[in-house]
């Protein structure tokens, strides 16, 4: 049965990005065919050759076109030697986030296989955590006063409104309930941020008495941290702020193999999401056909999960995790394949489980 019209852009970036990028779209391309997904591929030159050679980092209405014209943004990773301010990283990425609200940043923090896990007591992890993705310290509200003098004074103003607070926090609820999750946690640092803690603290026992199967839970950001390492089977779902929740799904991303096994939504829910790994360009080893594509693979599961895919992200967890035991991985994983090599083990055995076979 052909499926609505689903149509993506594709922005593989700088560094390691177009590496891991492509054996995304090996992966989409197999399932489009076995599937009949009707999906439609259209790709965008956007990142740092672009900058460097014409100024140019998000054309002239491209937010207007993704909104209008695309389902969803599948992404690699920005990041370029000869820009070392991230300029064009600013424009592009923090761009669409903000540009279409993307409110929710959704990583996943889950162990595909013991192997992996970094901890010397053994522990399920298996949770989610809910960034808030447009506001917080990334507003780049601040500046300079006596700039590069010894009297210098640097100021970047933390916003937080009540909308954006809100809207995170509920969806994380919602999401709990969809996912029949027992509990959210709470991340924050309201002991020492009075203003933006006392909102978000509100909020949160607020909207969690809308949803009285969910437990509500909170923990001091740090704390959060420490209980991550030391017991991460008490998560389910964290909700937390920008500024923390990158630094957290980092670590959660520690736990599980590294930033090449952490896959990452940007969504407003039910209009459009931007996919991307974690991990950044990696310059260091673009072109050596080292890169970890896992993240890649696994996000692209995440945007066809979120195109309404049912099955298919639980059918590239299986074959990631029989590449896993299979020694069918990077060197950054103990591994001796490329990442083509990679991906194309993990294509074949995503296809066989979702054939059945």
């Amino acid at each position: 049965m052909l499926h609505r019209r689903r149509r993506i852009a594709v922005v593989p970036g700088d560094g390691i990005g177009p590496e891991v990028i492509a054996v995304g779209l090996q992966l989409l391309e197999a399932i489009n065919h076995h599937l009949q997904l009707n999906l439609e591929v259209v790709m965008k030159d956007w990142g740092a050759t672009l900058w460097l050679q014409e100024g140019i980092g998000l054309p002239a209405g491209a937010l207007d076109d993704l909104s209008a014209n695309y389902d969803a943004i599948y992404f690699g990773a920005l990041g370029d030697p000869r820009i070392p301010d991230m300029a064009h990283g600013k424009e592009i990425l923090l761009g669409i986030r903000q540009g279409l609200d993307l409110f929710v940043n959704m990583r996943p923090v889950k162990l595909l296989d013991e192997s992996l896990g970094i901890l010397k007591n053994k522990q399920k992890i298996d949770f989610v955590v809910m960034r808030e993705n447009t506001e917080d310290l990334y507003t780049f509200i601040g500046g300079n006063f006596k700039k590069g003098t010894m009297d210098e004074v640097a100021i970047d103003q933390s916003v937080h409104t009540r909308k954006g607070v809100e809207r995170i926090i509920r969806y994380a609820f919602e999401y709990a309930q969809e996912n029949k999750c027992q509990k959210v946690t709470l991340g924050d640092k309201s002991n020492a941020i009075s203003f933006g803690g006392s909102l978000w603290q509100r909020v949160f026992k607020e909207v969690s008495r809308e949803y009285p199967s969910i437990k509500a839970d909170h923990l001091f950001v740090d704390v959060m941290a420490m209980e991550m390492v030391c017991h991460p089977g008490r998560f389910d779902v964290i909700v937390t702020s920008n500024l923390f929740g990158d630094i957290l799904t980092d670590l959660g991303a520690g736990l599980v193999g590294g930033l090449g096994m952490s896959a990452s939504a940007n969504i407003y829910p039910g209009k459009i999401g931007l996919f991307e790994p974690v991990h950044g360009s990696a310059p260091d080893i673009a072109g050596k056909k080292q890169a970890n594509p896992i993240a890649a693979l696994l996000t692209a599961g995440m945007m066809l999960d979120f195109l309404s895919v049912p099955g298919v992200l639980l059918a590239i967890e299986q074959a990631v995790i029989l590449a896993i035991t299979n020694q069918e991985v990077t060197p950054d994983l103990g591994g001796l394949q490329t990442t083509s090599e990679v991906g194309q083990f993990v294509i074949r055995e995503t296809i066989r489980c979702l054939l059945g076979e």
